[in-house]
């Protein structure tokens, strides 16, 4: 199988295209991540690449509960036993760095911090607090133009940071109605300034944003994850869908950043990614690319073999299957039985107590 096969990433090689997806999974109590999600990947080490769950930049951008966060040295040491665990199963790990913007709520947040957004344009549906439950997202404060140069900033500070910790790399989330791909998308930017307006200014953060991580730590280990046609967090599609994607990837394949993560919610309910959307990334972009969305190990196989993507990344399997790799090589039936309930728990009941193959 092409899936199994090594694959060279920047400056790592992957021992195969198996991808673990990020997935949020709410066990950062006080925002650190800790012992028990070392375990957690650890366990799931089997990968050909991690890509960790949403972490935040910035203490604004800790929308959810029990989000980690990597913009201190605290957390920073802390994740170091994330990656150390990984890297002692030979594993990889980038660590997908999320600023969750105006998708939040003030009660998620520590003191001083607030919710913020290219414009003062309220994320649609609730919030779950753990102090208040469900509560309603309130209108976000609009960054100014000096403010963004400061966001920008802060996921540089936290891509240095998370060399610091051993990661091999970073995901800059633009996927999902988060920050980045609030500024991208018309309906949450109405900035009036550089940032908004036109295809190419709205654009501008996010490519600024990569330009600045990767000249901090390197393009080979700078990514970024898009979510084109993605409703997810109030998104909703607009006429430059493709003009917007086609320039981005355009651009960041100018830079050389180590690969373009393609999420295709579609399974889930979304409108789908046409193929031609792919494929033009694809070529526009001409460097690595990941597919997520939906898989199951043949139809991977079938993308891999179409060659329009080069890793395929699986989500939920890998919450039940912590040796999905392994399965996959030999022939083993993949785990279904999972609990929704616990996806976004705190303990470790549906996170580490998945077991390996038992045959």
């Amino acid at each position: 199988m092409k899936l199994l096969t090594e694959f060279p990433l920047g400056r790592i090689t992957l021992r195969q295209r198996v991808v673990m997806a990020p997935m949020t999974r709410c066990r950062a109590l006080g925002n650190v991540p800790n012992d028990l999600m070392a375990e957690y990947y650890g366990q799931r080490a089997g990968a050909g690449l991690i890509i960790t769950e949403g972490t935040s930049p910035s203490p604004d951008g800790l929308g959810y509960a029990r989000m980690p966060g990597l913009f201190n040295e605290e957390q920073a040491q802390v994740w170091k036993k994330v990656t150390q665990a990984v890297h002692d199963r030979g594993g990889r790990i980038f660590v997908q760095l999320m600023h969750a913007g105006r998708v939040g709520h003030p009660l998620n947040l520590p003191e001083g911090a607030r919710l913020v957004a290219p414009s003062a344009v309220a994320a649609p549906g609730p919030m779950w607090t753990d102090s208040a439950q469900m509560q309603e997202i309130p209108e976000p404060h609009a960054l100014s133009t000096e403010e963004v140069a400061m966001v920008r900033a802060e996921f540089v500070r936290s891509a240095e940071l998370a060399m610091a910790a051993g990661f091999d790399g970073v995901e800059l989330h633009g996927a999902n109605g988060y920050l980045l791909e609030q500024f991208l998308n018309p309906h949450s930017n109405q900035r009036v300034d550089s940032y908004g307006g036109s295809v190419e200014n709205r654009c501008r953060f996010v490519l600024e944003t990569a330009a600045a991580v990767a000249e901090a730590i390197g393009a080979d280990r700078t990514a970024i994850r898009f979510s084109p046609y993605g409703v997810n967090g109030g998104m909703s599609p607009y006429p430059e869908v493709e003009e917007t994607y086609a320039l981005l990837a355009r651009e960041l394949g100018k830079l050389g950043i180590a690969y373009i993560h393609i999420a295709d919610h579609s399974p889930m309910g979304a409108p789908e990614v046409p193929m031609a959307v792919k494929h033009l990334i694809r070529k526009e972009f001409g460097g690595p690319i990941i597919a997520c969305g939906g898989y199951a190990p043949e139809s991977a196989e079938d993308t891999l073999q179409e060659g329009w993507a080069d890793l395929i990344a699986f989500g939920r399997p890998w919450i039940n299957n912590p040796d999905l790799v392994d399965r996959i090589r030999n022939g083993h039936p993949l785990a279904t039985e999972l609990n929704p309930q616990l996806f976004y728990a705190a303990g470790p009941e549906g996170y580490t107590d998945y077991p390996a193959w038992q045959g």
